[in-house]
Formats: structure tokens, sequence, C-alpha cells
């Protein structure tokens, strides 16, 4: 609810670009820090509900403790909590693929992360609305209740508890390390470096210089988020048609498109089909790298190695505001996008050959067996 105007309203109580950097980038840093444990003690205790209840009401502490920050450290504070409840993705991805046979890894991520989006367009789409109506706060306060709400629905939900699977540093040491967990993972940081740089960074305060009112500005993030769910859609579809591959490619070239366009855009509509291009490059590539992830790990690992991932990417989105608002302080925000562009390109595209790579090492493996 809250999201597409957070940066201009971060700005409005902080003296520099770095300040507004840091403020976003909490909420990434502290999911990098809590996800893979959250991933190990789930599969210890056998349990997955507690952690996920925990998590809403965490959301929803956050989103008070931001709506009645009087500055820079309210907000610091209550987007670190709810990087916090963000953390709790981690058993809840688990819970839903755990529905589905172990090969339809991908298919069950792309459904969980279009249903996310349908959730997040709708919230985002009255976000400039509730800011004319009640003020930056309304939005905040409102996030939180919802977040209250959906406690009540998940409180009534059974879970049957798995055997306890007691963690073995070895075992944890060697799925770090599995390269078809690692390299998906990696290359979703990079993905989530570029959209927290941009999206839900410096491109609402680049779209209020170019004039954008809170409803463009809420209009921008919720296209974005919108144009999500048709690249969810089509991942789905092609998810056993086409090699990850390929998809990985198209996702990181589309990506860097709209990114570097955002650089040059010269108005508002030229940014809002910026903004087109990274949402559909989001849509596409993320579920992909996330179900390929855990695509080849026992059940019993699952959440660990789902916890990795997600604590991977979300470096990513601690890095992408805090890194891009030192850049954006010291060459602006446009040449920050432009190079943002142009490294992830690079890196997507020697991250997909090593994917490529890594599977024909897997197959031929599998044959000498």
């Amino acid at each position: 609810l809250y999201a597409p105007t957070l940066p201009t309203y971060v700005q409005s109580k902080a003296d520099y670009l770095t300040q507004v950097g840091i403020v976003l980038a909490m909420y990434g840093l502290w999911q990098a820090i809590i996800r893979l444990p959250l991933g190990i003690a789930a599969d210890w205790l056998g349990w997955r509900k507690p952690f996920i209840i925990c998590g809403f009401a965490l959301a929803g502490l956050g989103a008070w403790t931001m709506g009645v920050a009087d500055d820079v450290n309210g907000l610091l504070i209550g987007r670190a909590i709810t990087g916090l409840a963000a953390g709790t993705w981690v058993p809840l991805i688990v819970v839903f693929s755990s529905l589905f046979p172990p090969h339809e890894a991908v298919r069950a991520s792309a459904m969980l992360t279009f249903v996310g989006s349908v959730g997040r367009v709708l919230a985002t789409s009255v976000t400039g609305s509730l800011n004319g109506v009640g003020g930056y706060s309304l939005a905040f306060f409102l996030a939180a209740g919802a977040a209250a709400l959906a406690i009540l629905i998940l409180l009534p939900a059974r879970e049957k508890r798995r055997p306890s699977q007691r963690p073995a540093v070895r075992d944890i040491g060697r799925l770090i390390t599995r390269r078809d967990v690692l390299l998906p993972s990696l290359l979703s940081a990079i993905c989530q470096y570029a959209n927290w740089a941009a999206t839900f960074g410096f491109m609402p305060i680049l779209a209020k210089q170019l004039g954008a009112t809170d409803v463009l500005q809420s209009a921008l993030v919720s296209m974005h988020v919108g144009v999500i769910i048709p690249g969810n859609l089509l991942a789905t579809a092609i998810a056993s048609r086409i090699a990850p591959r390929i998809i990985v490619i198209f996702s990181f070239g589309l990506l860097s498109i709209g990114v570097g366009g955002a650089a040059f855009a010269p108005s508002l509509p030229w940014l809002f089909i910026a903004q087109l291009c990274i949402g559909l490059s989001l849509g596409v590539g993320y579920p992909v790298l996330m179900g390929m992830s855990i695509r080849d790990v026992a059940e019993s690992e699952r959440t660990t190695a789902m916890g990795v991932h997600q604590a991977v990417y979300a470096i990513g989105m601690f890095s992408g505001p805090w890194l891009s608002g030192l850049l954006a302080e010291q060459m602006g925000i446009r040449p920050m996008f432009g190079l943002t562009a142009a490294v992830c390109l690079i890196l997507g595209l020697l991250g997909a050959r090593l994917l490529a790579e890594n599977r024909t090492g897997q197959n031929d493996h599998l044959a000498k067996r």
C-alpha cells in the first residue's frame, strides 16, 4: 500500500540521497540476515505456520512504526522490521511448492508469484489516492490493518507437522556451495539489485523531478507490478518448453533496456515504458530462477535451499538502494541508472552461460551413473 511513494516520503525527511538509500536498504538487509536461519529453523522444527503468522505480525508493526515516524530514524527502524517480516516468505513458498510434484517447482513458484502480484497491483494502485485523502500515514496504517486481517485468516488453518530435521552444518555448507542452488540465487540477486535501485528506489524520485504527482508515482509502481502478472503467466506457460537459460537471457536483456531507458527518459511516458520493461523482465525471470534453485534439491532440504536462494537475492534488495544512493549522490540519478543497466547486462549474460555449463555437467554426471 505504501511502497509507490515511500522513496519520496523518505526523501521529504532526509537531507541526502544517501540517507534515502540507507532507509530503503534496511528492507533487503534484514531479509538477507534472517532468511537462511529461518529456513533452517523451519526444517528443524517441522512447523512453518508459526513463522508465517509471526511474519504478518512484524509486517503490521513495521508499517505502523513508519506511519507514526517523525524523522529518518523512525523510518529506518520501521523499514528494518518489515524486512524481518518479509523473511517469512521462505516457509510460505515451500508450503505452497509442497502441494506440487518436485519437477513442477518452477511452475509452482510462478503461480505463487502471480497471485502475489495481483495483490500488489490492487494495493499500489490506490496509494496516490490514499495520500490525497489522509496523507502519507494513511497507507501505512491500512497496511498494518491488512496484516492483522491476514493473521485472523491464517489462525484456523491446520498444518500437518513434518518429522523434525536436525540441521547439520556439513549439509548446510554443502547446500550453500551447490552450483545448481547458488547460480540461480546470484542471478536473482542481480535482478533484485536493479529492481530495488530503480522501481523501489530512485525511479519515483526521478518521476517526481519530471512532474509526476503522487497518483502518477502510484501508477508507475502499480503498472510495474501489473506487468509482472503476464510475465508470471508467460513463465508458467513456457517453463517446460523453453530452456531456462534462454528465459534468463531474455529477462536480463529486457531488464537492462528498462533501467538503461530510465537514464535517458526525457518525459514521463518514456519513464513508464522503461518501467514496463523492468516489470516484464522480472515477471518472466524471477519465478524461473527461484524454481531452478530448488528443482534438484531433496524435499527435506527445500526450505533451507529456498532460504539460501532468498538470503542471497535479498543481498541485491539491500545493496540496490544503498549503493545506488551513494552513486546517485555522487554522479546523479540518470548516470547511476546507465551504469546499473550496463553492469547487470554483462553479469546476466555471464551467469546464463554458467547456468548452461552447470546443467551440461549435471547431465553428463547422471549419464555416467
